[in-house]
């Protein structure tokens, strides 16, 4: 087949295909050039879902008649610097769009108008209706620039068959909208589908108290109220905005906005590298929700990566991500044990009344006399091994049976005291009350309730613990006096022989025994009486998940992310199992490492350790309010 060059009208619209694929593209490449043109007040109008019309309208600077027919031919710019040897300068971008692709596309595959007006000069409306060649007029436009696209893909009938549906593509473009105007707070947005606002931003100030009043009105209240200011640099780059706690989050991770250099982005490192920084906080089917903004130097960063301009490359990634997941960290840490407050909602809405189920009046029963004050006759410390009082299923004597789940006694057999119940003003977490159904620490605050999960509040805090000894390689170990032999599968225990380095790291020492098992030699002090099998057989199967043929060809995130998920299998089994009886100064000494413990929110698995329940949501659960 000879070979024959393309019509302009076709190489146009292949042109188009790579840019405009949906009414949301077309969006953001005229939003992108009206910021371009130094707008600040920005107006988006659609009719159905933009397949029958986008309109966007601005305020900048304006065209004249000349730059009007420019702008419709392909590759013709006002955007690209030229640099001291007369060239394009392509390697130090500042503006959004660049290419000169976006309106020549949209032009060959719709019925496109732009009027627009320069100050002290007449308006002029050019219109470009299926590639064919512009036309000029005379227009009425009073300041900047409107731009019109009629029928989009009119002109590429079997597009139209690719787009979903009407409320998918509106769906669409309100994305791209806040994601544009988180990125540029000086400006104002407005977005009108079918003649009815659905999104407004104003303006707010071009720095960090700007940009985080924009992330509030975007991710909403739910948002602000569990997020965490962030704020970082090093070198000459920066990172600055607000993060979610981690029990707050979402099934996905449309949550989580980027921003780099003023351009809203999705990149594959940057979600990786906060992936990386919530880690072990979040479970792995959840996603923080986050609004993040990020200067880098102009010249070490490639826009010019892909048409759409959404993926980008750094020429140092390693210092962008060490940057990006430090100060999350850092964040995180400093928060300590702060948790979700919405999860109290969550709480108070189990109790309401749903589907026709509401909660039943009781008939009064007399209040019982305080009971005699309980005193210990020393101040037991939560060390993290403490021995058990009772076991799963029995009671302490002198103690109410567990199926009742009311105050439980303390460790001499007597009820708690006042004395140790009070003061819960004086701490966040509260003090504690009681202990419910083996496993849950009821704690009172100044101001409300608080309910802990102790099993995995704990698990927490040995994980923790686990973390910083192996960091600090001051990891004790204790010598069993028996071995401990432990039969296997040979597959596991292969596997679990292969990251015996990595076990004795962690205080764990194991050897071969045969084909089918292995002995167990030393343990870590912190896991206290854990039962060396439990730990071991738990064990194998994590190694198994993570076992590779050659263990030592593992990359160096590769071996941190076995020590961590050791650490935490191993940690389950040094932490108060559930079931276990508390005396209340054991619950008060784990509340009060909490308080002192970063991450003591969420347990190794994402999920939370507590819920907090202020007054006035358990006032409104008896309708005080």
């Amino acid at each position: 087949m000879a070979i024959r060059r393309l019509s302009e009208a076709t190489v146009s619209r292949i042109a188009a295909g790579e840019v405009i694929d949906r009414p949301a593209s077309v969006v953001k490449e005229l939003i992108e050039n009206a910021l371009d043109a130094g707008s600040t007040d920005i107006d988006v109008r659609i009719m159905d879902g933009g397949r029958r019309q986008i309109v966007v309208a601005d305020d900048g600077c304006g065209m004249d008649r000349e730059s009007l027919l420019l702008a419709v031919e392909r590759h013709a710019t006002s955007k690209l610097p030229i640099n001291e040897a007369g060239e394009d300068e392509l390697f130090e971008i500042a503006t959004l769009g660049f290419r000169g692709e976006a309106l020549p596309a949209i032009g060959s595959v719709s019925r496109l108008s732009i009027d627009s007006r320069l100050p002290g000069e007449d308006a002029w409306k050019v219109t470009v209706e299926g590639g064919a060649a512009p036309s000029l007029a005379p227009s009425s436009w009073v300041r900047g620039t409107r731009v019109t696209v009629d029928d989009l893909f009119y002109a590429t009938p079997a597009r139209l068959k690719f787009l979903k549906s009407e409320r998918a593509e509106t769906a669409a473009i309100a994305e791209c909208v806040r994601r544009l105007a988180l990125a540029r707070t000086e400006a104002s947005f407005a977005l009108t589908h079918n003649g009815r606002q659905t999104f407004k931003a104003t303006k707010a100030p071009l720095d960090d108290t700007g940009f985080a009043c924009r992330a509030g009105d975007i991710l909403g209240p739910d948002f602000t109220a569990n997020a965490i200011p962030v704020k970082g640099g090093k070198q000459d780059l920066s990172v600055s905005g607000l993060i979610s706690l981690p029990t707050h989050n979402r099934g996905g991770a449309s949550g989580q906005f980027l921003v780099v250099n003023g351009r809203p982005v999705r990149d594959r490192l940057l979600f990786g590298a906060i992936r990386g920084a919530y880690g072990d906080l979040v479970p792995r089917d959840r996603h923080p929700v986050l609004a993040l903004s990020i200067t880098v130097p102009p010249g070490s960063l490639d826009v010019n990566v892909h048409p759409a301009k959404t993926e980008i490359r750094f020429r140092d990634p390693g210092l962008v991500r060490a940057l990006l997941v430090g100060t999350i960290r850092d964040a995180l840490s400093a928060a300590g044990h702060l948790s979700a407050r919405d999860l109290g909602e969550g709480a108070r809405g189990v109790f309401r009344a749903e589907a026709g189920y509401g909660l039943r009046a009781r008939t009064a029963v007399p209040s019982r006399p305080r009971p005699e004050g309980f005193h210990s006759p020393h101040q037991a410390e939560f060390d993290g091994a403490i021995e058990p009082s009772a076991r799963p299923g029995e009671t302490i004597q002198g103690s109410a049976p567990e199926s009742t789940g009311t105050a439980f006694a303390g460790a001499s057999g007597g009820p708690a005291s006042e004395g140790s119940m009070a003061g819960g003003a004086d701490h966040p977490l509260g003090a504690a009350q009681a202990q419910v159904h083996g496993n849950y620490i009821l704690a009172q605050t100044g101001d409300g309730l608080v309910i802990v999960d102790q099993h995995a509040a704990h698990e927490r805090l040995v994980y923790e613990r686990l973390k910083e000894a192996l960091v600090g390689d001051r990891i004790a170990r204790q010598v069993l006096l028996i071995p401990e032999v432990v039969d296997l599968e040979p597959v596991r225990a292969e596997a679990l022989l292969a990251s015996s380095e990595v076990l004795e790291q962690l205080g764990l020492v194991v050897e071969a025994f045969g084909a089918d098992a292995i002995v167990v030699r030393e343990m870590p002090a912190l896991l206290g009486q854990a039962n060396p099998r439990d730990v071991v057989l738990d064990l194998a199967e994590t190694a198994a998940d993570h076992y590779t043929e050659d263990i030592k060809a593992n990359t160096e995130s590769e071996l941190s992310r076995r020590l961590e998920a050791v650490c935490s299998t191993m940690a389950c089994h040094g932490s108060v199992r559930s079931g276990r009886r508390l005396a209340p100064d054991e619950m008060n000494a784990l509340l009060r490492q909490m308080e002192a413990s970063p991450y003591s929110g969420q347990c190794n698995h994402g999920r939370p350790t507590y819920v907090e329940l202020k007054l006035t949501d358990i006032e409104k659960l008896f309708e005080r309010r």
